[in-house]
């Protein structure tokens, strides 16, 4: 999809349009970017770590794809590729959508109800948007949530 295809560093083409990051110092070059701005921080992104147990639809190939892509619309981030890996062992599967602001991957467990998720985006994206989405598709019967904040600036 070349509406959604990457197009040089620090901006990126989004329903035919280029948006140029905001720009930042870095000594005395400018430098374009999609660093994200957040309770007086400035980093590359978001790293959100979840952890689903009692979860269920963990072999379900068609609610796993929907989900992620749901979720990345709910985070208003642009779905580039997906990548879905079943395995006839136990049924469990391993996934990414590589989105223009980063990805979002899962990794199920269906014989322990276990799914791991991981969301990274940048920009203006939010991946706790994808929170609720992700809930609605595993009804986890307990969950865990980490956040890292990648490429903290000195």
């Amino acid at each position: 999809m070349a509406e959604q295809s990457l197009q040089g560093h620090g901006q990126f083409m989004k329903k035919g349009k280029v948006f140029p990051s905001k720009s930042i110092v870095s000594g005395s070059t400018p430098v374009n970017d999609y660093f994200v701005e957040k309770d007086g921080q400035r980093f590359a992104g978001i790293h959100l770590l979840i952890d689903f147990w009692e979860a269920k639809n963990l072999t379900n190939r068609i609610t796993v794809e929907n989900a992620l892509r749901e979720a990345a619309i709910s985070a208003n981030a642009t779905a580039i590729n997906l990548q879905l890996n079943q395995y006839s062992e136990n049924g469990g599967i391993s996934g990414i959508l590589v989105l223009a602001e980063s990805h979002i991957s899962i990794h199920t467990w269906p014989e322990r109800s276990f799914a791991a998720i991981d969301i990274f985006m940048c920009g203006v994206c939010n991946p706790y948007d994808c929170i609720a989405v992700l809930k609605k598709a595993f009804e986890p019967g307990n969950s865990t949530l980490l956040e890292r904040r990648r490429g903290l600036l000195p």
